[in-house]
């Protein structure tokens, strides 16, 4: 998966404005312009499109979990200039501070079975022994879950 199609997903699932979305990276420590944004979200074929690189995408989670859990000891959190899958998925877990047994129902909504020990390969350190790295599928399972159930949750309330 691409950081556009995150950036787009994310958006749409959590239903944020430009505003919200200007404030999110904000939180996350960074300023960027209504323009970057819209560009970030575009198509890739349209000609003002721009590709979200790492650290925009690890700035907008960061801004995430400030948003939804708070700063942690009044300091903002250093974005990351490489991102992969796991620490995606990772930001992801905190910032919603969803537990194991969530993220699998998550990602089986999303059609994609995951044990909770598949799981926590995920979250472990890439030197460990039973790390394994977060395929593409299972992102996009957990993004389209994570959409489901918040569509779910508006309906209902």
């Amino acid at each position: 998966m691409d950081n556009n199609e995150i950036l787009r997903r994310l958006r749409f699932t959590l239903d944020l404005s430009d505003d919200a979305m200007i404030d999110t990276y904000k939180k996350g420590g960074e300023e960027v312009s209504r323009a970057e944004i819209s560009d970030w979200l575009k198509k890739e074929e349209h000609e003002d499109f721009d590709a979200v690189i790492d650290e925009n995408l690890a700035v907008f989670l960061n801004g995430l979990i400030v948003n939804y859990r708070g700063k942690k000891d009044g300091q903002t959190p250093i974005a990351e200039v490489v991102l992969n899958n796991n620490i995606i998925l990772r930001k992801l877990k905190i910032a919603f501070n969803f537990k194991s047994d969530e993220i699998v129902y998550l990602m089986k909504l999303g059609g994609q079975k995951v044990s909770e020990s598949e799981l926590t390969s995920f979250f472990r350190n890439p030197k460990h022994a039973k790390y394994m790295h977060c395929n593409d599928q299972y992102l996009r399972a957990f993004l389209n879950g994570f959409q489901k159930q918040r569509i779910k949750q508006r309906k209902n309330s």
